[in-house]
């Protein structure tokens, strides 16, 4: 995609939605950072549904190590993965209180090295808490990137590469949930709704008028 496109595709998206952010509840980093490790292949309405009942009961490191795996684990036991995910947030929680203070640490290296954390939780945690110009690849993006012929690649990582290196500098804040919204809700995997798409005359997928 040429730059001109890509510019004007993020030009669309921002005038639609000036102001996008995550669809997870939260209301601090160390929240977003379990809710995060939550979504892991499970949906944000679901993460949003457990975190309701958690969230007021264990809002902080010392919290959530007070509650206990076993009662973390009633919460978000509806959770796909429940079990080994309760476990890293236990494990989690310790860390950030024995290493850091208890806070979570705004550094990319400090969260990948945390139990249950890869590239995209920590780039969501940078992006949305601590202000960051990331963009996390999920499946939805990672769809979109390669559909629209925004930002090829063969891989997540190739994919946050090539948007990193694409998308001008003064979209990166917000192209990880424009592109996120516009994946889940518009171009979605199985059937694209291409007549509504609002970047439609955009995009190079060569099926998007079939």
């Amino acid at each position: 995609m040429k730059a001109a496109r890509r510019i004007a595709l993020f030009e669309r998206l921002q005038a639609a939605n000036p102001h996008p952010g995550p669809e997870l509840h939260y209301s601090s980093p160390f929240e977003l950072l379990v809710a995060v490790v939550l979504s892991a292949q499970a949906t944000d309405v679901s993460v949003n549904k457990a975190t309701a009942t958690l969230f007021p009961a264990a809002r902080t490191p010392q919290q959530m190590l007070a509650l206990g795996e076993a009662a973390l684990l009633t919460h978000v036991r509806s959770i796909g993965l429940a079990r080994t995910k309760a476990a890293n947030i236990i494990r989690t929680s310790r860390i950030l209180l024995e290493q850091h203070g208890g806070e979570v640490p705004h550094d990319r290296a400090a969260l990948e090295a945390l139990p249950g954390v890869g590239r995209k939780t920590a780039n969501v945690v940078l992006n949305a808490a601590f202000g960051e110009p990331t963009i996390a690849v999920d499946t939805h993006i990672f769809r979109v990137a390669n559909r629209t012929g925004l930002a090829p690649g063969s891989t997540p990582l190739a994919v946050e590469r090539a948007l990193l290196e694409h998308v001008p500098v003064r979209f990166h804040q917000h192209a990880h949930h424009w592109l996120l919204l516009h994946g889940r809700y518009v171009c979605k995997a199985r059937a694209p709704a291409c007549d509504s798409c609002l970047i439609a005359d955009l995009c190079e997928f060569p099926d998007r008028n079939r």
